[in-house]
């Protein structure tokens, strides 16, 4: 006689009256529900959409699939849950989670999914000041170093009466014999982490800058703290 060794259901009797029990009929789950509180903030500011504005694309309209804005807010959203590997993305990419981020649930061309993969991503992290013929989607630094202090600004509803800024080197150690690893930190591509703390509000924001020296960052966070809060800034 045939025995059936596999239940779809298993009871762990109750408590106060309720039952408690497990199954396997819950379809897709995930452990990033988190992510959706991201997703309401991102739409209460706008993150997403004016961090995208700070990239140019030249790729054909017709050919693409996945718009910078969607490109920009997978690879942001995916480093805030812990996914800061770009080969990770060949499996989120497939993500449902990742496709509601992204607000896009199905690719419009049979051959993808609904948001990128790792390739297509590191087109992007690659971009450069102006489009190549292999990476047709260009940055503007100035744009984003401005943007983030933007964000910064906007948190206040009122001038804070003194703001202080904590300059400090990062440092990201390379392990084994990778290529090019005795060009890590310095050669101008040391970044520089900004954290600024407001005194009457316990808030404190954290960017990155890389590029220019800090004096610059400094005399341009100052002009734009100026034109927000006036004078005494």
């Amino acid at each position: 006689m045939a025995t059936e060794c596999i239940a779809e259901q298993f009871d762990f009797g109750t408590v106060e009256g309720r039952a408690v029990e497990a199954a396997f009929d819950a379809g897709l789950v995930t452990s990033d529900a988190g992510a959706l509180l991201l997703r309401a903030t991102d739409r209460a500011i706008g993150l997403m959409d004016r961090f995208a504005a700070c990239f140019h694309d030249e790729r054909r309209r017709k050919l693409i699939e996945h718009e910078v804005a969607t490109l920009v807010g997978q690879r942001v959203f995916a480093i805030a849950l812990g996914y800061e590997d770009l080969n990770d993305h060949d499996e989120l990419r497939h993500d449902p989670m990742m496709a509601v981020l992204a607000g896009k649930l199905e690719a419009r061309r049979a051959d993808c999914a609904p948001v990128a993969g790792k390739s297509t991503l590191n087109r992007l992290e690659l971009s450069e000041l102006t489009p190549t013929r292999y990476h047709k989607i260009s940055h503007n630094p100035i744009a984003i170093r401005t943007l983030l202090v933007d964000l910064f600004l906007e948190a206040h509803a009122r001038p804070p009466r003194q703001i202080i800024l904590d300059l400090d080197a990062t440092d990201d150690p390379l392990h084994g014999e990778q290529e090019g690893r005795f060009f890590h930190g310095s050669h101008g591509r040391l970044r520089v982490k900004v954290s600024c703390s407001a005194s009457w509000a316990n808030l404190r924001w954290l960017f990155a800058i890389q590029g220019l020296s800090p004096l610059d960052d400094l005399a341009r966070f100052r002009h734009q703290f100026k034109l927000t809060f006036g004078r005494r800034a």
